[in-house]
């Protein structure tokens, strides 16, 4: 693929969200190779500053931020997604302040600037990097990771404390699904966010204008929603602007559940380090040569395996083991797990007082706990953690409460090497299934491993 500039100058003026200040924001045209470059016009000399993971600012908060020397930037996200999403790789933002205008929270009009700047193709060929392994940050229950993948595909799942607004969305991303299915999608804050981020500094130039505002069951904004997940969809672009920073078009499929943009700068560095090394690394040690071939041994071959070996293989623990036994294996591609569900589990204080009923989210990952342990059953080495990344055509037939026990079948479907598998999974109570679903995830090192 061919890189690609602006053929005009393009402004446009706003307020700048979290200082206020009255911005212009000028989108100039580049040569082959400069990348995305902001200059300060408010500053002697007009310094420049390439937004790269490595100027990453500590200062993450509802923002992203690159700092050098004296010069910052903040809240960079909205304009560097438009110009990632919409395949603009070298660019040059001119601002007469510190961070870009907010507009009306979304991307759409820095990609209306792009358009109306009109991108053109250049001679030299883009700079891309392929995910080669996967990689996976988290924080509490916060989580990304990214796939190898031809193209650029986000799975995302946004939802709040509460898990009222719940929303998930995957999409393959191209300059045609962005500006469509992105780009509008506006900025949000929960209504009880505002004054701790008021007394922090933050969102001085805020409003309905530029917001929507989450104030328990309401929706507070100036219009009707864009989308009914317009949520997840902001999150998305979100990610789209930080991994951005990586300074090259990335190929890869992201799975992300609440992200937020420090989590999005943690997966952005591992990337840009696994990106390096690759860079790196000799090519004469891709292989070994000569000596004793390298000796592995399988992780487990026991076909049933007790609490004990389970807490050795599975990274959860209390109150998050949803298996307490493994109790047949049939060969490396399906097993069959028991979950006994007692009336002292931690959820049934709030799911449901009088009425007491496992969640299904909890079965769901039961049945992701078991297909993980059976994927380890397939490797070769030490080490080793399975991640649930995506479930698919998940189905919740009966209530299951306390007494119960759940038998959990798994069998794996599709696998790509030792890194990415696809299994079926169903849970059972005396026979009779009660919930199911297909799933997928991924085989990392521990020492990778968030």
């Amino acid at each position: 693929m061919k890189q690609r500039t602006i053929l005009r100058e393009a402004s446009i003026s706003g307020t700048a969200l979290h200082s206020a200040a009255e911005v212009t924001l000028t989108l100039k045209p580049a040569p082959e190779n400069t990348g995305i470059v902001f200059r300060r016009k408010d500053i002697y000399a007009k310094p420049e500053l390439r937004p790269h993971i490595s100027l990453i600012s500590q200062d993450l908060v509802r923002n992203t931020g690159v700092s050098e020397g004296h010069v910052k930037l903040h809240t960079i996200e909205h304009v560097v997604s438009a110009l990632n999403g919409m395949n603009v790789d070298n660019c040059i933002i001119e601002m007469n302040a510190d961070e870009p205008p907010i507009l009306d929270g979304s991307s759409k009009f820095f990609v209306n600037l792009i358009q109306q700047a009109e991108p053109v193709e250049q001679e030299a060929e883009r700079a891309e990097f392929s995910l080669v392994e996967p990689v996976s940050v988290s924080d509490g229950n916060r989580s990304l990771i990214a796939l190898p993948y031809d193209g650029l595909k986000i799975t995302c799942t946004s939802a709040d404390d509460r898990g009222i607004h719940t929303q998930h969305l995957s999409i393959d991303i191209d300059p045609e699904t962005y500006q469509a299915s992105i780009a509008p999608a506006r900025t949000f804050t929960i209504y009880e966010d505002i004054e701790p981020l008021l007394k922090m500094g933050k969102i001085q130039g805020g409003s309905l204008d530029s917001a929507i505002v989450i104030k328990g069951n309401k929706i507070l904004s100036k219009e009707p929603l864009r989308f009914q997940d317009e949520f997840v969809r902001h999150k998305i672009l979100d990610i789209i602007g930080d991994i951005a920073l990586l300074g090259v078009k990335l190929k890869a499929h992201i799975v992300a559940v609440r992200p937020g943009h420090a989590l999005n700068a943690k997966l952005t560095e591992k990337i840009y380090r696994q990106m390096e090394a690759l860079k790196n690394a000799p090519k004469a040690q891709s292989k070994q040569k000569g000596g004793a071939p390298e000796q592995h041994h399988k992780i487990f071959t026991e076909a049933t395996l007790d609490a004990r070996r389970i807490l050795e293989l599975l990274p959860h623990r209390y109150p998050f083991v949803l298996i307490d036994r493994i109790t047949e294996t049939r060969g490396n591609t399906e097993l069959t797990a028991i979950k006994n569900v007692t009336l002292n589990e931690q959820f049934f204080q709030g799911h449901f007082p009088g009425n007491p009923v496992m969640p299904g989210v909890l079965q769901l990952e039961a049945m992701a706990q078991a297909a993980g342990i059976l994927m380890l059953r397939q490797i070769d080495g030490e080490d080793k953690l399975a991640f649930f990344m995506s479930a698919d055509k998940v189905k919740f037939r009966r209530a299951v409460k306390p007494g119960d026990q759940l038998q959990i079948d798994v069998k794996i479907t599709k696998s790509r090497g030792e890194k990415i598998a696809c299994a079926e999974a169903t849970c059972k109570v005396a026979g009779k299934v009660v919930s199911s679903a297909d799933l997928m995830f991924a085989v990392l090192d521990a020492a990778d491993a968030p």
